[in-house]
């Protein structure tokens, strides 16, 4: 499956992916760790990449996760990834929404076009009422490819997620269906 937008297109990532996934990861590391979770040592090893491919495959079949890579249309070149994941059923059809990107591609319109596929996905193919990320304050950029997106600000969790060591707290944002019939 292949989601096509104007500059880029996302693919659910293959085992095959994963020595260009873990180049990616290695590369932007320090860029990364900024901002996400603490990693397990294995995580930046070809085995671990191989792993965390097979269990979003696993996560997708059982419709609990939907994790895609992010190339550029004209060279096919990885740039980054998006996922929805958390994604709950019932009476929330909720998932929160998660991405990284190239250093280098930074500022450039590529996770803003990334986003805005991904809830096309969301809305119309999972049929989920409600979209919701948390970004760090201080990550501003992130915060306006989410505003862009049309997501909006909800509130301020504190000392939500545990990175670097230290519990951070993080800008709760959320964006509803806008062809949703569930809306009140």
């Amino acid at each position: 499956m292949i989601i096509e937008g104007s500059r880029i297109f996302l693919q659910p990532l293959e085992k095959k992916d994963a020595p260009m996934v873990l180049a990616f990861e290695m590369k932007n590391r320090a860029f990364f760790e900024q901002f996400s979770i603490d990693r397990e040592d294995d995580y930046y090893s070809l085995e671990g990449q191989i792993k965390l491919i097979d269990k979003h495959q696993r996560q997708r079949e059982q419709d609990q996760a939907y994790y895609f890579g992010i190339f550029l249309k004209n060279i096919e070149e990885f740039i980054g990834s998006v996922a929805l994941f958390k994604v709950e059923r019932g009476p929330a059809q909720s998932a929160m929404v998660g991405y990284t990107l190239d250093q280098e591609n930074n500022g450039k319109g590529y996770m803003t076009e990334a986003v805005q596929l991904i809830l096309h996905y969301a809305f119309n193919i999972l049929n989920l009422h409600r979209v919701e990320a948390g970004v760090m304050p201080i990550n501003i950029g992130s915060i306006k490819v989410l505003e862009k997106a049309g997501f909006h600000k909800e509130g301020l969790a504190k000392q939500n997620v545990k990175i670097r060591g230290k519990w951070e707290d993080h800008q709760m944002m959320a964006i509803i269906n806008p062809h949703d019939e569930r809306k009140i």
